[in-house]
Order: structure tokens, then C-alpha cells, then sequence
């Protein structure tokens, strides 16, 4: 197989570490090319996270190369081909040529090969199959360049036989059209989506939360997942999904409607935005358990579903003073109620979208109360009330809630010593 492209030099190309573990491969005759999504990155001019490279040799030479040149290696995925090598804390996954034995659509036995385009052949999609050499010489044996440039996101070969050796496959499809693709969306991939869309639930939740969560940190995330809705495909992982409409709103916000710069992109808030608005807790527990979020992703996602009481009566809003601000962040933490306070920006976007000047102002002003609240910590402990002659038990808790009431009634600005008068006053009284 010829080049049939060309990149330039690029910064992790030429980089030390990429040279040295490079020139140890080359210095034992050993042919290796960057393959998979460094390349498809780097023909687009977008950062470059991961170096995956790939060489005709069987793992077990690579790591007795490596190792000989003093470069450390971790047999990862040593079954399938697949080692890490490390230099200088960089990471560089590199796998063996090899072709697809059997598969069951979550796994598959592979044999090892020296055949480049029958390597390029197992892979999911054309823009996933390009490799590239040292010199930035580019083999795509799929036309996967052109697909890139038109913006298409195509199988290797039937799209259907592509779903039916790895299920993962289909999720995929939809986050690569998130990520880099033009409407048309590929007819053919689309209907062996609908028709394998049953065989999701074979997948493990970790594997699908993955992709899930990539598809709604993606540039296109609310047209992928309406279409991911109409095509009856969500339903089959995300049947608590709602209309898109917020979701779409919320990520109009944070990419071009406010600047600035403590708000990030966040995929549990993404996945709130999108969830029907009847949802209640019990919806998000169940979300959480079936894609096995992370506890502090559950509690999160809890959070943003069935917020608990802010310590205000009011919903939050773009007219909250301060003060409401503040006691609600005493409550909550100033990041739940930035997430609370973008959802229900998008929620009224959603369903105004021209929404008026003093109405935009607000909630900007609300946004900035809420990342410079200062931390609030009520100044008494429970020794405290125990020094005074308070004793233990729940004389002393609802004496001291009592208190901690009044100072945020106060806005916080009772001083400790102001706090044990008021404590030992409601202890006497």
C-alpha cells in the first residue's frame, strides 16, 4: 500500500518522547505507523490526546525491544496485542496488525497479522482507518481523508457486519457524527443503527456511559441525540430522555451565549438538561445505577434532577438578590447551584428563546453572585453548646440549629463570639 496523503511535523510527533520510543522500533527493524485518531486529529487541526501506533510485530518482541532500550512497558492488552509503553510519563499504546477471528458482539478473538490493509479492514470507521508513518506520510486505504474533508462518518465496508461484530459500534457511529460530521448523516448507517438498536443492552453500562457522555460533551450534541430519539435508539439505553430543547439551549450558553471562563462544560449537567422534566429522583438513581456513574457522579446527578431545598422559598431565578444567593450556596455549594442556575436559564430559553435584556442580565449577574460567594462555615460545634451546660442529645441539636438559623437569617454576618450569646440566651429562655 502507497501513501496517499501527507501531514506536517507535528508537536506530538516530533516530540522527545514520541523520537525515542519511535527510533528504539526503528533502530530493531521493527516498521510501526501512528494509526487511528492522532491521524484523523492531526489531518484536522485538532489537539491530539492520545498516540496509538501500531506495527507488524507480535507484543511479546515489542516489550523485548522496548525493555532492552530501556523504555518501560505494561502488557495492557497483551491477549489482543496491545502494550503500553512508557517514556517520561508519556503514555503510547501500541498494538499488534491482526484481524478478527470470531466475535459476539462484545468481544472478539483476534489473530495477529503483517497485513496492513486487512488491519485497516476490522476497524469501525473509514476516518479511523488512516495510519501514518514518521514522516507524516499518510495511508488510507478507505478514502477515510476525503470522508473527513466532506464531513462524512462511514463504516469499513457493511455497516451492519461492522454493528454486529462489536455493539459498541452503533453508539460510536452517533458520537463520531457528533464530533465531526455534516449533515446528510450516512443513509446505510443509519438504518443498521435502527435495526441493531434491540442489542444495546447487551453492553455493560460502563461502556455505554462512556460513549454517552462523549456524545453530549460533543460540538452536535442535541441534534445526535434527537436523531438517536427518532431513530428509537435512545429508548434502549435512555428511556428517561426528554425532548432536546433544554439540553440544546444549555450548550448554546456555554459555547456562545456567556464568556465566562470559571463555567465548563460538564456531561453529568448535560445528561440532567436532557432528561424529561417530570423526571423525579428515583429517575436519576436509575439512570445512575444502569450506566454505573461514579457515586459522586450519582449524588450529582440526584442533585440536578430533584435539587434539595436552597434555603430560599423562591425557584432560583434571574431576579435572586445576593443575599438569596448566598444562602442558597451555604446550602448547596456554589457548584450544584451553577449547574441548578444554567439549567433553568435553558429551560426558559427552551421555551422563550428571544428572551429580553434585563432578563439576560439577571442571570449573568446571578452566575457571578454565585462564583464569588465566599464559603460560609457556621462558626459553633457541638462543644460548644457542651461547655454552656448543654447537654448532649437533642436538646443540643435543636438548640444549635436554632442559632445556625438566625445567623443565615442574618446573612452570615454574626461573628462567632455574637453566636455563643445567642446560643446560651436560647439555652436559658
Amino acid at each position: 500500500m502507497e501513501p496517499t496523503g501527507k501531514i506536517p511535523p507535528q508537536p506530538w510527533m516530533t516530540a522527545p518522547e514520541t523520537r525515542t520510543l519511535m527510533q528504539a522500533l526503528r533502530e530493531a527493524d521493527i516498521e510501526a505507523r501512528f494509526i487511528g485518531g492522532c491521524v484523523r486529529d492531526s489531518i484536522l487541526n485538532r489537539p491530539v490526546k492520545d498516540i496509538d501506533i501500531a506495527t507488524p510485530v507480535p507484543p511479546e518482541q515489542v516489550m523485548a525491544v522496548l525493555q532492552k532500550a530501556g523504555i518501560r512497558t505494561i502488557p495492557t492488552g497483551i491477549d489482543h496485542g496491545t502494550i503500553t509503553a512508557i517514556v517520561d510519563k508519556h503514555h503510547f499504546e501500541i498494538t499488534t496488525l491482526r484481524i478478527d477471528v470470531k466475535t459476539d458482539g462484545r468481544r472478539a478473538q483476534v489473530a495477529f497479522t503483517d497485513d496492513w490493509t486487512a488491519d485497516a479492514a476490522r476497524r469501525d470507521f473509514t476516518i479511523n482507518a488512516m495510519s501514518a508513518n514518521e514522516d507524516g506520510d499518510v495511508f488510507d486505504p478507505y478514502n477515510g481523508m476525503e470522508d473527513l474533508g466532506q464531513g462524512r462518518v462511514r463504516f469499513v465496508g457493511d455497516a451492519l457486519s461492522r454493528i454486529n461484530e462489536d455493539v459498541l459500534r452503533l453508539l460510536r457511529f452517533f458520537r463520531f457524527f457528533a464530533e465531526y460530521a455534516k449533515p446528510p448523516i450516512n443513509a446505510e448507517a443509519l438504518i443498521a443503527c435502527r435495526k441493531m438498536a434491540h442489542r444495546l443492552s447487551e453492553l455493560s453500562g460502563e461502556r455505554v456511559r462512556g460513549e454517552i457522555f462523549r456524545i453530549l460533551m460533543a460540538p452536535n450534541t442535541a441534534d445526535t441525540l434527537a436523531m438517536m430519539r427518532a431513530e428509537k435508539v435512545l429508548e434502549h439505553i435512555l428511556p428517561e430522555a426528554g425532548d432536546v430543547a433544554r439540553l440544546r439551549a444549555l450548550a448554546w450558553l456555554l459555547e456562545r451565549g456567556i464568556r465566562m471562563d470559571e463555567l465548563e462544560t460538564d456531561p453529568v449537567r448535560r445528561m440532567a438538561a436532557l432528561m424529561a422534566p417530570d423526571c423525579v429522583l428515583r429517575d436519576a438513581t436509575t439512570v445512575a445505577e444502569r450506566l454505573k456513574f461514579s457515586n459522586f457522579e450519582r449524588r450529582h446527578l440526584e442533585q440536578l434532577v430533584a435539587p434539595p431545598p436552597t434555603g430560599v422559598k423562591q425557584p432560583i431565578s434571574s431576579q435572586w438578590s445576593d443575599k438569596q444567593v448566598r444562602r442558597a450556596c451555604f446550602h448547596l455549594g456554589p457548584a450544584v447551584l451553577i449547574d441548578l442556575a444554567l439549567l433553568a436559564w435553558a429551560g426558559e430559553i427552551a421555551e422563550t428563546p428571544r428572551q429580553k435584556t434585563p432578563v439576560i442580565k439577571g442571570w449573568e449577574r446571578v452566575l457571578k453572585s454565585i462564583i464569588a460567594c465566599p464559603p460560609q462555615e457556621f462558626p459553633l460545634k457541638g462543644r460548644d453548646g457542651l461547655k454552656l451546660g448543654i447537654a448532649a442529645g437533642p436538646e443540643l441539636g435543636r438548640a444549635l440549629k436554632q442559632v445556625e438559623q438566625w445567623w443565615i437569617e442574618g446573612d452570615f454576618q454574626a461573628g462567632r463570639e455574637n453566636c455563643l450569646k445567642r446560643l446560651k440566651a436560647a439555652f436559658e429562655g
